[in-house]
């Protein structure tokens, strides 16, 4: 009895200055540019690689193993990067505080899901599966079916989708407006914004500031490519001379060194059973050439976002990669014409062949950079997934009341 007395006052004596305490004093963006940036004299953040030393043809950044990359976005502040962060882990960004950017692009899931097809609200099975994000910097278009021109405009689809995380902009800016240290946040990361008020375009850039921090260039086949043979083993060096080879031709749409050309390509991939045949691209550009057609991905940490294709319907890259060799078209619906890829033929690889160029893939993967996930969240709200909704943060208000200091070093830990 004595004790819980005891207890009992000194939680009255502690209260007024847990209650004094600024959540918004407590989070400070960091002011260091992420690994494999460097901080400009302007403030910004500008990639710096080893691909920078080489050129390619036209610049498109497609050729061999020592070729240019090609353009990309940068020149944000560690601050707009740091901000983005936040924003890409935090449920609040939905309708119902349930679920975040990250729970469609996990970085512990190479920045996907790992399921054939991604979940929405309320569990809700999409049509597709969730692209990685790794070097999406790097990208002219979004999306599987390429309907988004910038990572501006592609966060505004999941955002905003019924199906998604059911938001829109107007509860997205009141949610954020109405948080006290999101508006702390928002003005260092844009110390000069319009009428010190968060604005939509200010969520869109911070989101994209982070996005394009997502470099994966230090993969084993990266130092093969720079020089360093002995970072691939001899199977694996057989299976890129495999990929690289006009018999199997993989390399002429996934291109080294992105591992893909960045175009539109229909090759018939099959759907799951009992799915009807995803047109993609044809909707979006109004061309029946491109009925079937996706945008071709990077192959960069391929292997850690099974399973595969536009609608998952590979479980293994092995799986994968016999697709190819299967000859061109079999998989195509009877009845349905489909301008397939005049890359897409019959390769007839050995089983050896596939096993090699399944090696090969493996040597692409590359998560050192990858980054750390916020332990605490502004809205109060567990990181990534928060199946309780907004009532969560209710509780995390009334259970956590003592803010925790937010470092700025080790971006990445």
């Amino acid at each position: 009895m004595l004790r819980l007395l005891a207890f009992s006052l000194l939680t009255l004596f502690l209260l007024p200055a847990v209650a004094a305490a600024s959540p918004a004093d407590e989070f400070v963006l960091s002011d260091h540019c992420p690994p494999s940036f460097k901080k400009t004299v302007q403030g910004t953040c500008e990639l710096v690689n080893m691909y920078q030393f080489y050129d390619s043809l036209q610049d498109k950044g497609v050729g061999g193993t020592q070729t240019s990359l090609p353009p990309h976005r940068d020149g944000f502040t560690p601050e707009q990067i740091d901000l983005g962060r936040f924003l890409f882990f935090d449920p609040a960004l939905s309708g119902d505080g349930s679920m975040s950017c990250a729970s469609c692009h996990h970085p512990d899931k190479g920045f996907s899901d790992g399921m054939a097809r991604s979940m929405g609200k309320g569990g809700h099975e999409m049509t597709r599966a969730a692209p990685s994000l790794w070097n999406v910097a790097f990208l002219q278009r979004l999306f599987w079916d390429g309907r988004a021109e910038s990572l501006e405009e592609q966060a505004q689809g999941p955002l905003f989708s019924a199906e998604e995380m059911a938001n829109t902009p107007q509860q997205l800016l009141a949610t954020l407006s109405d948080n006290e240290i999101y508006q702390q946040m928002f003005r260092q990361a844009f110390p000069r914004g319009e009428l010190d008020e968060i604005s939509l375009g200010q969520i869109y850039m911070s989101l994209t500031a982070f996005q394009t921090s997502l470099i994966s260039l230090n993969s084993r086949y990266d130092r093969y490519a720079q020089g360093y043979h002995a970072a691939l083993t001899a199977p694996e060096i057989e299976g890129l001379n495999v990929f690289r080879s006009f018999v199997a031709r993989c390399a002429e749409c996934h291109t080294p060194p992105l591992f893909t050309n960045q175009q539109i390509a229909v090759i018939g991939a099959p759907e799951p059973d009992g799915l009807p045949l995803d047109i993609g691209a044809e909707a979006v550009f109004n061309a029946a050439k491109l009925k079937g057609g996706f945008k071709v991905p990077s192959l960069r940490n391929i292997t850690q976002t099974a399973p595969y294709m536009h609608s998952g319907r590979f479980e293994s890259l092995r799986d994968t990669v016999e697709f190819y060799n299967k000859g061109r078209g079999h998989a195509v619906p009877e009845g349905v014409s489909m301008h397939l890829h005049w890359h897409i033929w019959e390769p007839n690889l050995t089983s050896d062949e596939m096993d090699r160029v399944v090696d090969f893939l493996g040597t692409l993967t590359d998560e050192a950079f990858k980054p750390r996930i916020p332990k605490r969240l502004p809205s109060g709200l567990p990181p990534i997934d928060n199946p309780a909704g907004f009532a969560a943060a209710e509780l995390a208000t009334a259970r956590l009341p003592i803010p925790i200091r937010l470092q700025q070093v080790n971006y990445h830990e």
